[in-house]
């Protein structure tokens, strides 16, 4: 090159020589100004937190808050934003924001050429890029902040996409007051999302950012902003610019519609449906700033109503709090959840979300207890079951009434909701497998100790959340399959579940949960229509708490919880009536008319049963009936009522084999009752059925379990009241025995005296260690261990 250029004349050299040092200032420059993109960070605010969002299943918006700056900024995307105003916006402010690189050239000249024409700045130059910068990082309006906003500019288109940029406007942009980007200001001025807009909205969310302060609605701003939206609609309408109005045959009759349309004059509330939901939500997932929940916004509103529609009357009877859950049995999506009528409200608990507060369900975990028994093959629906009185350690259930059977059906126990045969029925489960199964479930609130819980579990003395609560009905309804409640992302599979019991085993429960003639059925519904295909249980605390009512329709499962979150009580709060006509009409709204149809699974079948008891048929049942069972649970304990004695003719008395020779004798059945349940008939002076004595020399043969020792129960410590004669706090001898003769009671090895299995001795307490027996005619015998202490001793070990 320098040999070429000295062959050139002096002033071709020197022009050369210029143009080399342009191209290599222009070269430097252009580097240099490509490393300050880079080198340079982009806007902090660009990266702004935004509005988190809480949406319905459909998308649209159900919770907006205020992002950390206080103000409402949703961060949206392009094709969440009509169409039309996208079109509309660029049009107006940026016709050729595809084409140019940040800055417009033509723009920056025409602006330019009518500024000096006019002498006075008539227009702008800026780009779409540029307003962003502007808003992102505000600068007073000089040279040198023009300067550096197309330097800002150019940065952008550098680094950022043009959709990026668009969409950086789109949520920047402000709109008066606190209020910037387009979402916002759609939900602010219209009361909907900018997904779908009308022509007049368009016009008016492309006059607003032009002089935000002046032409926001207000009354004062109303008639600016009409005269901008006006003079920008009939500008984009003559452009072919507002879409809606190219398919108009008179575009002019479209304009006139937006002018008589008035603009509005008023900001309306932001979308603040489901608060309490919204911030559990929010709580739970902080870093998700946009959760589509599963909820649907029509059956969340029915929802609503039904629960405002009697909310004073409760507050009358001292209940403040409700918490609804609903949720598809299908696919386990909540589509409605309330977690307190006052969500917004300064009591006492009234902006927690109950739904998630673990609370007592009193009788309402019964029904599981009744599903893993069928399915452990330990009982059927139709079995008798002992319902008496009874005492574990100081724990002593009883029946919500205070009244007892003696003996009752499983399943009129269970539609009844009678305490004690659920007491018993845990511990011949075990609690700890009882534990388990509400584990599997997807239960969180349980203690993980082993050991933790006792007996009581099975009557309330356990705590779930409404939510997990729900989840076990769901799991019902689904023929015993955990399906775990989901809350957001509608639509997504649920992962594999677990197996809480078998099918039929969850039908049977349901068959008894339909029945109708049962005390919790609600006393209003006998004046109303019976809701159908609905099968459910109620749940009532120990000291008038909590009042539950959960189960399930055709399509929908629902729990309704009442009560105070701090825990008043009310003796209002009672599940049949408090809680039952609530579930009765959310499930009568959310569920089809349609028919169900729940027929028998195929794991269940036919088996003959004793018709009276229940237990499989032995020689001694007078009569048999078929029932369902589980084909692979089939209890296997035959009829313990019943019983075949041989009896003498001319004596009445019972004989054996080995007494029978010289007698003339006959087979009769007889009904023989547990020693227990005798004793407490007895009590009750209930008469019973004698059953004939044996015969003197006659032995008793044949396998019997040993004598239980009832009471005391075993390891149990008693405290004697100083000052009060032993005599008035003596403790009963009671017996659990297979045989009906005498039982011979020993208390530290010396004999205290004989009684009948069905009646009881009294022993005068003494302080110390004790050690109980018991023994039946044959020899067998049982062992029970008693402390007894005074109450003097106990307070000084405390000390």
């Amino acid at each position: 090159m320098p040999h070429l250029l000295t062959k050139l004349p002096r002033p071709a050299r020197r022009l050369g020589l210029v143009l080399c040092g342009l191209l290599l200032v222009t070269g430097l420059s252009w580097g240099a100004l490509e490393l300050s993109f880079t080198w340079v960070p982009l806007p902090d605010r660009l990266s702004a937190t935004a509005s988190p969002v809480v949406r319905w299943r459909d998308g649209t918006t159900a919770h907006l808050f205020l992002a950390p700056d206080d103000r409402a900024r949703v961060a949206v995307r392009l094709d969440q934003v009509d169409p039309s105003y996208v079109e509309a916006l660029i049009r107006l402010e940026d016709k050729r924001f595809e084409q140019h690189p940040g800055v417009d050239p033509l723009a920056l000249g025409r602006a330019l050429l009518k500024n000096l024409t006019a002498g006075r700045v008539r227009t702008g130059a800026s780009t779409l890029t540029m307003q962003v910068v502007r808003v992102v990082e505000p600068r007073p309006r000089t040279l040198r902040s023009k300067a550096v906003e197309a330097w800002r500019a150019l940065q952008l288109e550098r680094c950022l996409s043009k959709r990026e940029i668009l969409e950086a406007y789109l949520t920047f942009t402000p709109y008066g007051r606190n209020i910037e980007g387009v979402e916002a200001a759609s939900w602010a001025y219209f009361g909907h999302g900018a997904e779908k807009l009308a022509p007049h909205e368009i016009a008016t969310l492309l006059a607003v950012p032009q002089a935000p302060t002046s032409r926001h609605p207000s009354p004062s701003n109303q008639p600016r902003l009409q005269r901008a939206r006006d003079q920008i609609a009939g500008w984009l309408l003559t452009e072919g610019a507002l879409a809606q109005g190219q398919d108009r045959d008179d575009p002019q009759a479209l304009l006139q519609e937006i002018v008589d349309r008035p603009a509005p004059d008023r900001l309306r509330s932001f979308p603040r449906a489901v608060p309490e939901v919204a911030r559990w939500l929010r709580a739970r997932h902080p870093e998700e700033l946009d959760q589509i929940s599963t909820l649907d916004g029509g059956t969340q509103a029915v929802i609503e109503r039904i629960v405002r529609r009697d909310q004073r009357a409760r507050e009358h009877r001292g209940i403040r709090h409700v918490s609804v859950v609903v949720a598809h049995t299908e696919t386990g999506e909540v589509t409605a959840l309330i977690g307190s009528p006052y969500a917004y409200g300064a009591g006492p608990g009234d902006q927690v979300a109950m739904f998630d507060v673990p609370r007592s369900p009193g009788s309402a975990l019964k029904p599981f207890l009744y599903a893993q028994g069928i399915d452990q093959g330990l009982v059927l629906p139709e079995q008798l079951v002992r319902d008496i009185p009874a005492a574990y350690r100081g724990y002593a259930p009883r029946n919500y009434e205070e009244g007892y059977d003696g003996l009752v059906r499983l399943e009129s126990a269970l539609s009844r909701s009678l305490n004690l045969p659920f007491v018993f029925l845990l511990e011949e489960l075990g609690v700890d497998a009882f534990i388990d199964l509400l584990g599997r479930s997807g239960a969180r609130s349980l203690s993980q100790e082993r050991g933790y819980y006792g007996l009581s579990s099975a009557v309330g003395g356990i705590e779930l959340t409404p939510l997990e609560v729900t989840a076990l009905y769901v799991a019902l309804a689904s023929d015993g399959r955990a399906t775990p409640l989901s809350l957001t992302e509608p639509g997504l599979r649920p992962p594999p579940s677990a197996q809480l019991f078998a099918p039929g085993a969850a039908w049977l429960t349901r068959r008894a949960l339909k029945l109708r003639d049962r005390p919790d059925f609600p006393s209003r519904r006998d004046l109303t229509a019976i809701p159908r295909h609905i099968h459910w249980k109620t749940g009532t605390s120990f000291g008038h708490r909590d009042a539950w009512a959960c189960g399930s329709g055709p399509t929908h499962t629902a729990c309704v919880w009442l009560g105070n979150a701090d825990m008043t009580p009310s003796r209002h709060l009672v599940g049949a009536e408090a809680a039952g006509d609530l579930l009765f009409d959310i499930l009568e709204a959310v569920g089809p008319s349609t028919p169900w149809v729940d027929p028998p699974t195929p794991d269940l079948t036919r088996i003959e049963v004793d018709a009276w008891s229940g237990y499989l048929p032995t020689a001694a049942s007078p009569s048999r009936r078929d029932v369902w069972a589980l084909r692979h649970a089939v209890p296997t304990t035959p009829d313990p009522f019943h019983r075949l004695i041989e009896v003498d003719l001319d004596t009445g008395e019972a004989v054996t084999p080995l007494c029978r020779a010289g007698r003339r004798t006959e087979l009769r059945t007889v009904i023989v009752f547990p020693s227990a349940v005798r004793r407490w008939l007895t009590d009750q002076h209930r008469r019973l059925p004698q059953l004939p004595v044996y015969a003197e020399g006659c032995q008793l043969g044949g396998r019997a379990d040993p004598p239980k020792i009832l009471s005391p129960p075993h390891g149990e410590t008693r405290v004697l009241i100083e000052g009060m004669e032993p005599s008035a706090q003596t403790i009963p001898l009671e017996a659990d025995s297979a045989m009906s003769g005498k039982l011979a009671w020993f208390v530290d090895g010396r004999f205290l005296g004989e009684a009948a299995a069905d009646e009881r001795l009294w022993w005068t307490p003494t302080p110390g260690e004790h050690t109980f027996m018991v023994r039946d005619e044959a020899g067998r015998a049982g062992k029970a261990v008693l402390t007894v202490r005074m109450a003097s001793e106990l307070t000084l070990r405390q000390r």
